[in-house]
């Protein structure tokens, strides 16, 4: 035997690992958002975790290299996927001829960023993606096509009150235009993006630092903070009597979105127009939106997206505008579960456990396979001596009921199922198990 030390086992920060209870929650979760978007009429699609760093870093920006693992295999510089979003216009330019269009999409998968590991930030993240693109022109109808599978995936997620907050990015590139900051826009809109996190005042200093005047930021904290019905808040734009076409555009699409909300009846408290809802990322061009708990809005935005004029011009000359949504599951569920909110006893996946007491194994495994080839998941419990310690194994693993093959049981033809919920057991005729746990 080897005298060297052995090697603490530990996973590096910013990575989740699950304990399997926990795991099985996480996947019921995942489950749930890729069943709703199916009902949405999505269709999935998997692209490969490692991709050239060049399609990865075809816009470029120092903070995306920073953040992006890439390393050198050969003579190839690959890099690991930051979102889903770059690997999809590369996957949509390169197999245009082969899609049909409008594409609907979903992808859910892992992507990793080489950020600061802190709370609430991983390094390795499950994205759950939808987006709709077209060629040329995409109507604002899918802009609420999005949002309402949104609002349907956390209906289904049932995870509490959620809102999801609207806006559109011509509103606000309107309104600075209008205050003749347009040379400033981009640092500005990073700065509004903050608002939710670090407070009005910060945001304040920081747009002085950039040289706005005291009356041209009054003016933009009293828009940002226009708040009321899509009405009332559709009055008080018109009010502003702003005339550029950047403006003018994303009312007129503010306008049309809300129409096509109605029709898809989301219900009203669900949903709402928030003005200071930036987005962050540059490719953002028309409607943005972020979903918030309303029992946590310590959380921040749990889901968020938008509309983008030209989802792949790094690859194609082919205009392929697009609008999309993306829950962050990981960070998701990392904050759920901090709150006591994951609820969820089990550990094992089966439904029944067959209990064999003495040597029925043959007969055992003989149930496990009837049950298997009509889908009630089932194992043996090989483990545990006697009734009694089996039955604990049983419970520990939150298994639903306990089949118990005895010298009895043998005898008589039957097997006596025990509902490890309720307690209540009764005996069942071997040709009976199915419809017994079918119909529990």
């Amino acid at each position: 035997m080897s005298n060297k030390g052995k090697i603490a086992p530990s996973i590096l920060p910013g990575f989740m690992e699950l304990l399997p209870n926990d795991q099985l929650a996480f996947n019921k979760m995942l489950d749930s958002i890729r069943e709703s978007f199916e009902l949405c009429g999505f269709v999935p699609l998997d692209t490969p975790v490692i991709e050239k760093a060049e399609i990865l870093m075809a816009k470029g920006g120092e903070e995306t290299e920073r953040q992006t693992y890439s390393f050198k295999k050969g003579d190839n510089e690959l890099a690991l996927r930051f979102d889903l979003t770059v690997p999809f216009a590369r996957y949509v330019s390169q197999r245009m001829n082969e899609l049909s269009f409008p594409f609907k999409r979903y992808q859910i998968g892992k992507v990793f960023r080489g950020e600061r590991p802190q709370k609430g930030r991983f390094r390795e993240f499950y994205q759950c993606d939808i987006d709709i693109v077209d060629r040329d022109n995409l109507s604002i109808a899918y802009d609420a096509e999005i949002l309402s599978t949104a609002y349907t995936t956390f209906e289904r997620l049932n995870i509490g009150g959620f809102l999801i907050k609207i806006n559109n990015r011509k509103l606000l590139a309107g309104f600075i235009e209008e205050l003749g900051l347009s040379e400033k826009l981009g640092k500005i809109l990073r700065e509004i993006d903050k608002k939710d996190k670090t407070g009005e005042e910060s945001v304040r200093k920081e747009l002085d630092a950039l040289g706005c005047t005291s009356a041209q930021v009054d003016k933009l904290m009293g828009y940002l903070n226009t708040d009321g019905t899509p009405e009332k808040i559709l009055k008080v734009l018109a009010s502003y009597n702003i005339k550029n076409e950047t403006f003018q555009t994303g009312l007129n699409e503010m306008e049309e979105l809300i129409k096509y909300l109605g029709y898809m009846n989301i219900p009203a408290p669900c949903w709402k127009i928030d003005l200071s809802i930036a987005r962050g990322l540059d490719y953002y061009t028309g409607t943005v939106f972020e979903t918030v708990l309303k029992e946590y809005p310590e959380f921040g935005s749990v889901c968020g997206g938008g509309r983008y004029d030209n989802l792949a011009e790094y690859f194609t000359d082919q205009k392929l505008p697009g609008v999309g949504v993306s829950i962050g599951l990981t960070r998701l569920f990392d904050q759920l579960s901090e709150n006591g909110l994951i609820k969820n006893a089990k550990v094992s996946t089966s439904r029944v456990a067959v209990l064999p007491l003495g040597d029925y194994f043959e007969i055992a495994y003989g149930f496990v396979e009837n049950l298997r080839n009509n889908n009630i998941a089932s194992e043996v419990l090989l483990a545990g001596d006697g009734l009694k310690k089996k039955l604990s194994i049983v419970s520990k693993k939150g298994i639903r009921f306990a089949a118990i093959l005895g010298e009895n049981e043998i005898k008589n033809k039957v097997i006596t199922v025990k509902d490890m919920e309720t307690g209540k057991q009764e005996e069942v005729y071997f040709e009976r198990i199915v419809g017994f746990i079918t119909e529990a």
